[in-house]
């Protein structure tokens, strides 16, 4: 299934994007919202899916209304940082021997076609296409033994937005970099994991005022999806409704050479993964 949340910010409501891949359907008669409850409830699921089948969920207008991030009261966002090959290299970084975490405050979150902000004193806005997994169910220790996959919901398109001066010239940790307001626009959809059989197959993509700047594959992950979820879950607990951003492939304006193409007021980035759907944000300052 293709969950959305659509209206104002602040307002939106539940939707099903049908399998035409363009009519809404009202999930406000089901549940309250696409959040941790529902994500944690397969019964709830279970109910959105029967309904769908039968044809039952009325049909929502989509003319001019705004498309939200597809989680509600998103809990954390933890992020993996160098976790492409390719991405290591444009950087001069070496691969990381473990994965490297940073957190980026659940308020950057929101819609894919918001407008984001380009920080005062900007001179280094980047851009990022991301993996975003979305957690199900509780993950605490998950055992060598499980199978990590199964506490993912669904998975969708993040934009990681970051500041590379305030990232790594201005000294601390990369949070200052990457928590500025509106720095992860998610979403259209979220995807439920039965609709992605393989996290390690899909090709990402993102455009810079129609010139393609990143074209990978998460195939070429360091950590892949499963590793990743294992590993966060034994240094953090992992809730329903909380959100992995599982790093960039090679493309970044920070990899390019002088001088480099970082982002300004009036550009536009377009951001698609395979089956996951396509975001478009208009830049602005703050």
């Amino acid at each position: 299934m293709k969950l959305m949340r659509v209206g104002a910010a602040g307002r939106e409501r539940p939707a099903l994007l049908d399998p035409d891949g363009t009519t809404w359907r009202d999930l406000g008669g089901l549940v309250g919202d696409i959040d941790a409850g529902l994500l944690a409830d397969p019964a709830a699921l279970d109910r959105i899916r029967t309904a769908a089948d039968a044809g039952d969920l009325p049909v929502l207008p989509s003319q001019g209304v705004r498309v939200g991030p597809p989680v509600a009261r998103v809990g954390k966002v933890v992020c993996i940082g160098l976790n492409y090959h390719d991405h290591a290299v444009e950087t001069g970084a070496e691969p990381p021997a473990e994965p490297v975490l940073f957190l980026k405050a659940a308020d950057t979150v929101v819609g894919p076609y918001d407008t984001v902000l380009i920080p005062r004193r900007s001179e280094k806005t980047d851009w990022e296409v991301e993996l975003a997994v979305v957690i199900g169910r509780t993950a605490r220790y998950v055992a060598d033994d499980e199978d990590p996959l199964s506490y993912v919901a669904g998975y969708a398109v993040s934009h990681d937005v970051s500041e590379r001066e305030f990232q790594l010239e201005r000294g601390g940790t990369w949070d200052k970099g990457k928590n500025c307001e509106t720095f992860n626009p998610l979403g259209p959809w979220l995807v439920t994991a039965d609709e992605v059989p393989d996290p390690q197959a899909l090709r990402l993509r993102l455009w810079v005022n129609g010139v393609l700047r990143q074209n990978g594959s998460t195939a070429d992950q360091i950590a892949p999806v499963a590793q990743i979820v294992r590993y966060v879950s034994r240094f953090m607990t992992l809730y329903p409704g909380d959100v992995i951003n599982t790093g960039t492939p090679a493309g970044v304006a920070l990899g390019h050479p002088h001088p480099q193409p970082y982002l300004r007021a009036g550009d536009v980035v377009e951001a698609e993964i395979d089956g996951l759907g396509r975001q478009r944000q208009r830049f602005q300052d703050a």
